[in-house]
This record gives structure tokens, sequence and C-alpha cells, in this order.
């Protein structure tokens, strides 16, 4: 298992879990992006326990799912990573 933090994103302790912000410049954008969020969580079966966002921003939250931060996790955090430019990895 790697303990390495995904590029971008932030690693709180307690509860385990990883947080990133992403920025849109206009709504299609962001609207675009949970489009391909919700891509990635049907092919990794897998979903970030918290989504919030707003008009130009998402903020994504993936809680540990065993009380420790896995390889799943932070593979779905690269893959949501990589759907904020526009690619489902």
């Amino acid at each position: 298992m790697s303990d390495t933090t995904p590029e971008g994103w932030t690693e709180q302790g307690r509860p385990p879990a990883l947080f990133r912000r992403f920025v849109f410049s206009c709504y299609a954008d962001t609207r675009a992006f949970l489009e391909r969020i919700a891509a990635v969580q049907e092919a990794l079966g897998l979903a970030p326990q918290n989504i919030s966002f707003g008009t130009t921003y998402v903020n994504v939250t993936i809680a540990a799912a065993d009380g420790a931060l896995g390889d799943a996790e932070r593979t779905l955090a690269q893959r949501i990573a990589a759907a904020a430019e526009g690619t489902v990895a």
C-alpha cells in the first residue's frame, strides 16, 4: 500500500480522509466535472464520502473505508483529479 498523498490533495487525520477543492471558470465546467466524477465512481465501484459544490467549485472528501487510507482511496483521488482535467483515467 502506498502512503503517498496524491498530488493536490490534503490528507486529514481524524477521521482519515483526503480532501481537495477544484475550481472552474463557469458552471458548465463544474457540471461536466461532476458528471465525470459519476463515471469514475461507476468504474471503480467506490464513491467519495462527500461532494459539495457551488457555481464554480467542487469540494471532494474521500474517507477511509477501513479506518486507514489505502490504495483504493488514493486511486479514487487520482482518478477524480484526472477527471478535473477533462479525462477519466
